[in-house]
């Protein structure tokens, strides 16, 4: 732990201009990103008295080793350039809200030709209309199977959708009136998206029409009697307003906006958001927050405001929130400016809306409730495990990051190797790192763990020469100047891969691997570095130059950890060696034809369909596919059927001669290895492709 008196600023030179500032640590890598009215002021209270800090601001000061900041001219910009480092940065020590669980959204891509219904997680794409998120997954297959009856889009795959176009043949929704089949054509693109328009109209709160529709279509139906079309327009009509019963009306029908509320207590804090479209309830999310220093509801309802906005353009004419931020003109214009039209930013004081945020208010305290049920003992075990591990192998400090390395092979193909990060004993995925062994032929754990080991910190010697940290020796002052201690790149604008080290390396494997790795270390002149490895077989630890293994309790914190970061790195080798493997098996014998690149061969294989069919065509049908002429036909030709071409226009051999067609397509196929020679004899193998028999 750093003492901040020791990277204070000198008196004086702090701007009292609005700005952001960054604290760095050892490394440089950025800790904590916050803005200010006034850089002097706020900064020079982290300084002023440390013992008044918060325990977490004052973990966070400790672990600094220098800030730096920059001024603009504006609060909106603050905002601005704040969010841009806390997104570009990642800084553990800011407040960041993280989901309590993985939201489903209903998602219509109509990005598609033929736009599909779909349930979808994860990070928003382009193109994709979404609603929701809705709590479970199985409520949007509900809302979906009811508005199918009436807007028959469809649902399925790309593979399902491809396969049934070439059986000619719709699947099972399609029979059944619940997808309108343009795979076989019954209706056209363009039909189809006005489908899937209608759809979206729907769920975003346009309900009225449609229904009155249908009530015109029913009575008109009843009125010429036709009573089977009248029915099954009623039974539409019953499947709309049973959708529509699952979205509680609350608000008047043309209101949209977001309610926000929060639950907090001294460490932590719980928002809940409900988005309300077209006065119904459609979608409900939560996300949990630590707190890094002492905020107040209305710092939190800023932070939460820039992060989250920040990433979307769902931004709503109106947001409803507990407190209003301090800067709330600020925030206000940088929400319009998002959403491209004005926002109002307000605390309800009375009515629907007030009541509605106090059940929004509710719905957090349960979240936080939860939470703190499952988080308690989460934070204890990891905080033990680290605490375990630092006593067993006797290190200087605890493990806050391990890396894991692991080395996966088939018989001694495709060798490959993974390192996986945990960070205060959670996985950092985003740090993740996948290696193919290049010097070590056939099955060699122990050379290829001293090949990975030696190329991650070869890497991050030269990451750390690149941030002056070899240079300068620990002295913060002489590389204080513009562009040292930079995580991020200032050439590529990239972060460094491998410019943060681990305190402790765990491979798989027992004495040989761990002698391998630590020989690796040596080598390269890094010694404050700890290497352990972990056995299979008795699960046990082994430290370099160790006769006796380290004997962690079965059931011990530190022993679960030890065991999970060891399984993960396994499972990212295994799935790294899986995708080499198999892209290994899908060769084709195009890829060996000279001057015939990726395009030309996928145009290829779209018009004829197969390899084989493409042996079976002449020269002249060849150079029937676009940007393929005569002469790289015949080659094309000429290759598949190891130098000999078939005769143009006959698709085999002639037999005029009065024996059997010995052509080469044929010779090829048959894998005979050739004709015979005018002498009698057999030619030699593979002199047309053919194989030895």
């Amino acid at each position: 732990m750093a003492d901040p008196a020791t990277y204070r600023p000198a008196p004086g030179s702090i701007p009292e201009s609005p700005g952001v500032y960054r604290f760095r640590d050892e490394h440089g890598r950025v800790i904590y990103v916050g803005k200010a009215k006034s850089l002097r002021s706020r900064l020079n209270s982290y300084f002023a008295d440390f013992s008044a800090l918060h325990p977490r601001t004052q973990t966070m000061v400790q672990t600094a080793a220098r800030v730096d900041w920059t001024v603009v001219g504006t609060e909106v910009e603050a905002l601005q350039l704040e969010y841009s480092w806390i997104k570009e940065f990642d800084p553990r020590f800011n407040v960041r809200y993280r989901d309590d669980k993985s939201y489903p959204y209903l998602a219509v891509t109509l990005n598609e030709e033929f736009p599909r219904v779909m349930v979808m997680r994860g990070a928003k794409r382009k193109g994709v209309r979404y609603f929701g998120p809705y709590s479970h997954a199985w409520a949007i297959r509900e809302t979906v199977d009811q508005l199918l009856r009436v807007f028959p889009v469809r649902t399925c795959s790309a593979g399902v959708f491809k396969r049934q176009h070439q059986l000619d043949r719709p699947c099972l929704l399609g029979y059944i009136g619940k997808c309108s089949a343009p795979c076989v054509g019954r209706v056209s693109p363009d039909e189809h998206r006005l489908l899937a328009e209608d759809f979206c109209d729907f769920m975003a709160g346009n309900t009225s029409r449609f229904i009155k529709r249908l009530e015109r279509d029913m009575r008109e139906a009843a009125a010429s009697q036709e009573y089977e079309r009248a029915a099954r327009l009623r039974d539409d009509i019953r499947a709309l307003e049973r959708a529509l019963e699952k979205q509680a009306v609350v608000l008047a029908d043309t209101t949209d906006c977001d309610m926000i509320a929060f639950a907090e207590d001294e460490l932590e804090a719980a928002v809940q958001v409900f988005y309300v479209r077209g006065g119904r309830i459609r979608g409900q999310r939560g996300w949990v927050v630590d707190k890094v220093e002492e905020v107040t509801t209305a710092d939190l309802v800023e932070n939460f405001l820039i992060q989250i906005y920040g990433e979307s353009e769902s931004v709503p004419r109106e947001v409803l929130v507990p407190a209003l931020p301090p800067d709330a003109d600020a925030m206000t214009e940088l929400l319009a400016e998002q959403r491209g039209g004005p926002v109002h930013l307000r605390v309800p004081q009375r009515g629907d809306k007030k009541t509605l945020l106090e059940t929004v208010a509710r719905n957090a305290h349960e979240a936080l409730k939860q939470h703190k049920t499952r988080r308690a003992s989460d934070l204890t075990t990891r905080s033990r495990a680290l605490q375990e591990l630092q006593e067993a192998l006797e290190l200087d400090e605890a493990p806050l990051r391990i890396e894991c390395y692991d080395v996966s092979n088939l018989q001694g193909t495709n060798v490959v190797a993974s390192m996986v990060v945990f960070e205060d004993g959670l996985a950092r995925k985003s740090e993740y790192r996948r290696f193919t062994i290049k010097a070590v032929e056939g099955q060699d754990d122990v050379r290829s763990i001293h090949e990975v080991i030696t190329r991650r910190f070869r890497r991050y010697l030269a990451e750390s020469e690149k941030m002056g940290e070899l240079d300068t020796l620990g002295d913060p002052e002489d590389g204080a100047e513009e562009g040292a201690h930079q995580p991020i790149d200032p050439e590529t604008g990239k972060p460094r891969k491998f410019a943060y080290p681990p305190q402790l390396v765990l491979v798989d494997g027992g004495p040989p691997q761990v002698a391998a790795a630590q020989r690796a270390l040596d080598e390269l002149g890094v010694d404050d570095i700890a290497v352990c490895g972990i056995a299979k077989r008795l699960e046990e630890l082994w430290l370099p130059g160790e006769d006796d293994p380290v004997i962690l309790p079965r059931n011990s914190e530190g022993m679960f950890l030890v065991q999970r970061v060891r399984d993960e790195a396994h499972r990212f080798a295994i799935t790294f060696h899986r995708q080499r493997r198999s892209k290994a098996m899908t060769v084709s014998e195009l890829d060996s034809v000279p001057g015939l690149g990726p395009s030309r061969r996928a145009a290829l294989l779209k018009h004829f369909g197969s390899v084989k069919r493409l042996k079976e065509a002449t020269p002249e049908q060849v150079a029937e596919v676009p940007g393929i002429g005569l002469r790289s036909a015949e080659a094309i030709v000429a290759a598949l059927h190891g130098g000999a071409v078939p005769a143009r226009g006959a698709g085999g051999g002639d037999a005029g001669d009065g024996g059997a067609a010995a052509d080469g397509a044929a010779q090829g196929r048959n894998g005979a290895g050739g004709g015979r020679r005018p002498d009698g004899g057999r030619k030699a193998d593979g002199e047309h492709g053919g194989k030895r028999t």
